[in-house]
């Protein structure tokens, strides 16, 4: 269901200006969920207003904002660049130059007609206690001062772990939990890795598995913290704490997997594109895995990792289908379709209280109700050029987004 201009203004109210001061310091938010919650204000006659935009030249990294500064990574002659931009005003406060632009390939440069090419880096940096970490395309996990932009400390995954990159080169971002943090790709016996996050130092490294493009997820199921791997074997979850294993299953792998995967309750859901498929997953004891419902070459989520709220998937879903692909809402107990939405492609959205932010891969963002009573979007506005295949991010009641060009942060008025 749309709801007509005339309804806007006395539904938006429920969504629009936010009066809680979260950062969102990771790719998907402060959980790694694709969630915040925020209470939210009830104005009326509410818009959304760009702020402030600047350029972000290449590339799908989202943003990561923390302590008064948005964190993303762009390309500066041919080099993948983070770049701190004051999230009041969008002006550059400094940049850290690593690895090349060169991906081998050009994946990047699909889209919907006019808006094709861009290729750049796919991961988020993360911040945690003053520190931001990056994990290049090409496995080098660097650790920076979030001030300053100086080097603290570096780990080449490839020449120091045995590291195998993949086509496209690598997409996850770094994961942190307490003095840890967790990035995978190294080789046998070595593909999972947890350092120090103040030095360093590696504290375990585990597994003989081949990475995919999906971010990791940590998550606790049944009062165990664990990290959940989607890697090319399926789903293979540690003990955060020790690397133990803890349980793994099969899910198919074709081409490149993308998506990170979406823990609700005990349950675990994941999809990949290329006519794999998606599937919903029981964790017993910690220790073994049910199916509880699989289907292939159906709610396929390219890179667009969907939110779950209230027993429901929502989320952008379908094959590349750029500039076409819906948002959905899917019942997670039986994976039927609830409701489905047209044109927005392969772009993403966020969960915030209870309405859901959505990028559009042309630029639109979008403020839509976590509902299963049909589509009822609150707000929309076209703010930026350029592709978009990054993710929204939330802080301090405005929203951030990128695409290959520039960069916005909108507020709610």
């Amino acid at each position: 269901m749309r709801l007509s201009r005339f309804a806007y203004a006395a539904i938006v109210a429920s969504c629009l200006t936010g009066t809680g001061l979260a950062d969102w310091p990771q790719y998907r938010g402060p959980n790694g969920d694709g969630k915040i919650a925020e209470s939210l204000a009830t104005p009326s006659g509410v818009e959304l207003n760009v702020e402030w935009s600047a350029k972000t030249p290449l590339g799908f990294s989202s943003f990561a904002v923390a302590d008064g500064s948005a964190f993303t990574i762009v390309v500066k002659d041919n080099s993948e660049t983070v770049v701190s931009l004051d999230a009041k005003n969008g002006n550059e406060q400094w940049e850290y130059r690593m690895g090349t632009n060169d991906y081998g390939h050009g994946g990047g440069d699909a889209g919907a007609p006019g808006n094709r090419g861009g290729d750049g880096p796919r991961s988020t940096p993360t911040i945690s206690d003053g520190k931001v970490y990056v994990y290049d395309s090409h496995l080098v996990l660097h650790c920076l001062d979030a001030q300053s932009g100086d080097l603290q400390w570096k780990h080449d995954i490839v020449a120091e772990y045995a590291g195998k990159n993949i086509k496209w080169l690598n997409a996850t971002s770094p994961i942190v939990d307490g003095n840890r943090v967790f990035v995978s790709g190294g080789g046998e016996g070595q593909s999972f890795l947890a350092f120090d996050k103040t030095n360093g130092e590696l504290i375990w490294k585990t597994g003989s598995e081949t990475i995919t493009h999906a971010t990791p997820v940590l998550a606790t199921i049944e009062g165990k913290k664990q990290l959940i791997n989607f890697v090319q074997s399926g789903l293979v979850s540690l003990d955060a704490e020790t690397g133990e294993e803890l349980w793994r299953t099969i899910f198919r792998f074709s081409v490149s997997t993308a998506a990170s995967p979406v823990v609700n309750g005990s349950n675990v859901y994941c999809s990949a594109g290329y006519s794999v498929g998606a599937g919903y997953f029981k964790v017993v004891n910690n220790s073994a895995v049910e199916d509880i419902w699989v289907q292939e070459n159906k709610l396929m989520n390219h890179w667009s990792t969907p939110v779950v709220h209230n027993g429901h998937l929502y989320g952008i879903f379908e094959f590349k289908k750029y500039g076409r692909a819906p948002l959905k809402c899917v019942d997670l107990k039986t994976g039927e379709i609830v409701w489905s939405e047209s044109g927005f492609g392969p772009g993403n959205c966020i969960l915030v209280g209870e309405k859901l932010v959505v990028l559009s891969d042309a630029g639109e963002v979008a403020i839509v109700n976590a509902t299963t009573d049909g589509y009822q979007e609150l707000a929309r506005k076209d703010v930026l050029d350029g592709k978009c295949w990054s993710t929204p991010a939330y802080s301090d009641g405005r929203i951030f987004v990128r695409s290959t060009e520039e960069a916005a942060c909108i507020s709610l008025q």
